[in-house]
């Protein structure tokens, strides 16, 4: 893989940081073109975003201190390292800091939830494939599939990224260690295609007038099922019924989802906007 991509002098530039960015911009471009779809006020949509980046890297820097605390009390310096974010960390402090925007703002919460939903699927889908690109530790099992990859060159090798999972330690490693060429499912890119489909799914019904949030909720079931599905050949170690912290996560965002759209049909409350 390539965590480096090139240098301009004494500036590297870094595979993930740069998909990071671009999955941002990407998903600023698309949340404001439907904050401008939805007849809202177009500065809505930098600030959301600015709040989304600002507290969504803190977010997903915090969850992740806390899932590595003994490392954390070991190492502080972590804390101020570019790598080391949990997505759900960032995605839902910043969903509370668009809350209070909203209500600071007296606009409709559930109006830009909706209105984020797509841009949301993207932008995480084209920040995975930083993921890849980096071999920070995000890919899957060992597996003879002719689309495997190598993350030899990564951040986080195979042979660190093994430690913690003795089965797969005795099946494949020698001397207890697991080759750094062994190769292993691109789960980034399972979700980065995962993103994509819920993206076009997402931006497909929109076009259809429902309550407002309904949107949101369905990109809740979308990112929750995507997720859980692509954990069962993730690196994570399982925490309750054979199911990671991940996949809990996944099924709360699925429930919730599933809840809310059937809470909101049962209200009066109507997306006004009919392309």
């Amino acid at each position: 893989m390539y965590p480096e991509l090139f240098k301009i002098g004494p500036l590297t530039v870094y595979s993930y940081g740069l998909m990071l960015g671009i999955g941002f911009i990407v998903a600023s471009t698309v949340l404001g073109r439907e904050i401008k779809r939805r007849g809202m006020d177009f500065s809505h949509g930098n600030n959301i975003t600015l709040l989304a980046i600002v507290f969504g890297v803190i977010g997903s820097k915090l969850l992740y201190v806390v899932e590595n605390w003994p490392t954390f009390l070991a190492t502080p310096s972590i804390l101020y390292s570019p790598g080391g974010l949990t997505w759900y960390g960032g995605f839902f402090l910043a969903t509370v800091a668009v809350w209070i925007y909203a209500r600071k703002k007296k606009v409709g919460f559930l109006e830009i939830c909706d209105a984020a939903a797509p841009a949301l699927m993207i932008g995480y889908g084209i920040a995975r494939i930083g993921c890849h690109l980096a071999g920070d530790g995000d890919y899957g099992t060992p597996t003879d599939l002719p689309w495997s990859a190598v993350y030899s060159n990564g951040t986080y090798p195979p042979s660190l990224a093994f430690r913690g999972f003795p089965d797969i330690v005795a099946k494949y490693g020698t001397d207890g260690i697991v080759p750094n060429d062994i190769p292993v499912h691109p789960a980034p890119i399972y979700e980065f295609l995962l993103g994509m489909l819920g993206f076009g799914i997402l931006l497909r019904m929109r076009r259809t007038p429902r309550p407002a949030g309904a949107l949101f909720m369905i990109y809740l079931i979308l990112a929750g099922a995507a997720r859980f599905g692509v954990e069962f050949i993730r690196l994570n170690p399982r925490l309750l019924g054979g199911l990671s912290e991940a996949q809990l996560i996944s099924v709360v965002m699925i429930a919730g989802g599933v809840i809310g759209y059937i809470m909101l049909y049962g209200t009066d409350v109507h997306n006004p906007d009919s392309p």
